[in-house]
């Protein structure tokens, strides 16, 4: 994967991440602290994806490289921010569906195929 690609997916789906945090809890009385939610975005989406590139260019099994993110995506946040059952429910959802939803974008309009790479999606003007 070209550098320029993994910076840009990495940007996006922290902004992505951070914006599926602040959603989840929009109907909290006080607004999450915005230093916290940059700390765990930085831990889950930064920390989570340099893990998983180099684990995989290192030979880890698919299930530690992508398994150990995906723990740390369910619990650190619910943990960070004390989720309530409904407020997890959300998050989960919307976290998980968000990584197919940026490969599908990035797949599709850009060209780009690295962000799930066992998943092909050919680009738009493959299909023309």
């Amino acid at each position: 994967m070209p550098p320029l690609h993994f910076v840009v997916f990495v940007a996006v789906s922290a902004l992505v991440f951070i914006g599926v945090l602040l959603w989840t809890l929009r109907h909290r009385f006080t607004a999450p602290n915005l230093a916290l939610v940059a700390g765990v975005a930085f831990v889950v989406v930064v920390v989570g994806m340099c893990f998983a590139k180099v684990g995989a260019g290192q030979g880890l099994a698919w299930p530690v490289y992508y398994g150990v993110p995906a723990l740390t995506t369910l619990a650190l946040p619910p943990v960070a921010f004390r989720m309530h059952r409904g407020e997890y429910i959300r998050y989960v959802s919307l976290a998980f569906m968000s990584s197919p939803v940026i490969h599908l974008v990035f797949s599709f309009f850009v060209g780009w195929h690295e962000y799930l790479p066992f998943w092909h999606i050919p680009a738009v003007w493959q299909l023309l």
